[in-house]
């Protein structure tokens, strides 16, 4: 797809310096150094953008995990903060982790404005430069949070090259942040599109089938697999369309799509609660907001992204 990259959290040309990572303690005492904060997974914003703040901020400590972003197109150093150990006054536990997290959490040391907000909430007002360093921060500075310990000899790592790695000092083992290989399949007969929906999604919303791809396992491979397995519908030729980073925690989505070699649907329903064929006309209706029952995969994601572009004849 030629336009593969306008995609939620695709590239905006960030320059992330590699190079400049093992130098990353150096970096953060220019007096320009900047840093987005994240807490619990949710980046700080203020009117639909990041909120950048100095490193020496007075909510913000040395202890707290750190990762290099980057550098901004004025060659500044731009960093991530983790400030998950800080505990909001006001309990909302029942929101939190939920699918749509519509809690926002307000620091009473920043400006009334500047809230914690759940990234699938706001992706699609942020910038594309803030969407791709939003979602690079949170899959980061999560994977640090449930990879403390080596997972070659079991003790405590460190975080090394600003924050892309952690060094074991018992082994000296390397590790680093993973991410996870999803496959995301626009299958199609016809004139219709193969949809499904996953028993936690709000009422009535499908999108796309997708699954892990396994070890050993090319992409078109697990795009087959997948969707025998969900709906018992078997593809020929396999094409891929588009790439999304999508850190929930940790996937890079591929986008493929698929052609159906049989139309009926034998559903697995420990994977999903419903599959289904919708013509493209029925597709429309249900992004104008016109069909009875079916809502639409949320905006942002990649689902929904290749959808619209399916009935838009711009899958090239």
């Amino acid at each position: 797809m030629k336009i593969a990259e306008t995609v939620t959290f695709g590239g905006s040309g960030l320059n992330r310096a590699a190079e400049l990572r093992s130098d990353a303690q150096t970096l953060s005492k220019s007096k320009n150094a900047r840093t987005m904060v994240i807490w619990r997974g949710k980046p700080l914003v203020c009117d639909d953008a990041l909120v950048w703040l100095p490193l020496d901020h007075a909510i913000l400590s040395a202890d707290m995990p750190r990762v290099f972003l980057g550098l901004r197109d004025s060659g500044d150093p731009i960093f991530a903060t983790d400030m998950s150990v800080w505990v909001p006054q006001e309990d909302q536990s029942a929101e939190l982790d939920t699918f749509l997290d519509p809690s926002l959490q307000q620091h009473h040391d920043l400006p009334d404005g500047q809230v914690f907000t759940e990234l699938r909430s706001i992706m699609t007002q942020l910038s594309p430069r803030d969407a791709e360093l939003a979602a690079t921060a949170r899959g980061v500075l999560i994977w640090h949070m449930s990879h403390r310990h080596c997972p070659a000899c079991g003790a405590e790592s460190q975080m090394g090259q600003g924050g892309w790695q952690r060094d074991c000092a018992a082994c000296g083992k390397h590790n680093f942040p993973r991410t996870d290989p999803v496959v995301i399949m626009l299958i199609t007969h016809g004139n219709s599109v193969l949809l499904g929906r996953s028993p936690p999604w709000p009422e009535g919303m499908y999108s796309l089938l997708a699954g892990f791809v396994e070890p050993g396992e090319t992409i078109e491979a697990a795009v087959r697999r997948e969707v025998f397995e969900e709906a018992g519908i078997r593809v020929g030729q396999v094409d891929y369309l588009a790439s999304q980073p999508w850190p929930f925690p940790a996937s890079l989505m591929f986008g493929c799509a698929g052609v159906a070699l049989n139309t009926e649907i034998t559903l697995d329903p420990n994977e999903l609660d419903d599959a289904l064929w919708l013509t493209r006309e029925e597709l429309a209706d249900v992004f104008t907001g016109q069909h009875p029952t079916i809502l639409p995969a949320r905006k942002g994601a990649i689902a929904r992204f290749l959808l619209e572009n399916w009935l838009a004849d711009r899958l090239d």
